[in-house]
């Protein structure tokens, strides 16, 4: 198996390749660079069109080269680039060629530094792709460790398509710690004279209790089918999903789990509603994982 890493040849991001790099370090994969060029469709099959994708590929080849000579040298690196109707398309391609266990790919270049942000190649990945999507944060910095622990975000849908166990045999896989975080948002200010902040904290608590049980409760029935490495858990809570989000404690080295919404089929990423507000407060890595099958 290995890890794909998806390199933007025109905005010359090398996030992906950073996130891939450390990844693979907790795995052991070999990891595939590539750029994707995108060739017009239908196909005009003359001298022109030929010479120009050569000469677009010629350009993607070199910068893609520059950057995989910046990356350390401990992680088996291999280099493709690949012609395709559409990046998408051509990622999705090259990962069942290479028989990717997952395709990791950068924010968009309009959202915020340290943040993750979907553009239109990462909207689609997480809408189609039938393996874990991970998306580095904008400007994701080269880091020479690996990703120490994982953060599976308890709540809603993600539960029914089994992240929980998912992120379970990941972490196993991975030899990372792993860690159950439910977050909640209360909008207090919509409420604001009607509800005592004593009755609201209460309120919190009982959720957190609850929540807290629910998670420990599932855990118990996973262990008895399988083996699950010790596990955190925690609660995010907060006005609003930054503040929830911010509220947890983050390491550099950690990964944020968000499953598959109850849109998704069966193997495949699907980023539901809650996911999406998660994803866009997160100052880690994200990994979009699809429904659980095991």
């Amino acid at each position: 198996m290995t890890i794909l890493a998806a390199f933007s040849a025109s905005r010359h991001s090398s996030a992906p390749l950073h996130l891939a790099t450390q990844i693979a370090r907790a795995t052991g994969e070999k990891v595939v660079a590539t750029a994707v060029v995108e060739r017009p469709w239908p196909p005009r099959l003359d001298g022109v069109e030929e010479q120009y994708l050569g000469h677009v590929t010629a350009q993607a080849t070199e910068a893609l080269e520059r950057a995989v000579d910046l990356l350390p040298r401990d992680v088996e690196i291999a280099q493709v680039v690949h012609q395709s109707t559409s990046i998408p398309t051509g990622l999705l391609e090259l990962a069942e060629t290479n028989r990717a266990s997952l395709v990791a790919v950068g924010s968009s270049s309009a959202g915020l530094l340290g943040r993750v942000a979907l553009g239109s190649v990462t909207e689609r990945l997480v809408h189609t792709a039938q393996l874990p999507v991970a998306i580095a944060p904008r400007g994701y910095a080269q880091n020479s460790g690996r990703i120490r622990r994982l953060t599976a975000a308890y709540g809603g849908e993600a539960d029914v398509n089994g992240l929980i166990p998912a992120a379970a045999a990941l972490a196993g896989k991975w030899s990372a710690t792993l860690r159950i975080v439910s977050f909640t948002v209360r909008n207090v200010a919509a409420f604001r004279g009607t509800i005592e902040s004593t009755a609201e904290d209460l309120v919190v608590q009982q959720w957190a209790r609850r929540t807290h049980d629910d998670i420990v409760k599932q855990l118990t029935e996973i262990r008895a089918r399988t083996a699950v490495p010790d596990v955190d858990v925690a609660i995010g809570s907060g006005h609003d999903w930054n503040e929830a989000v911010e509220s947890v404690q983050w390491d550099t080295r950690d990964m944020l789990l968000l499953g598959s919404g109850a849109a998704a089929q069966a193997a495949q990423v699907f980023l539901g509603s809650a996911a999406g507000r998660i994803l866009r407060h997160a100052p880690v890595p994200v990994m979009i994982v699809p429904r659980y099958q095991g």
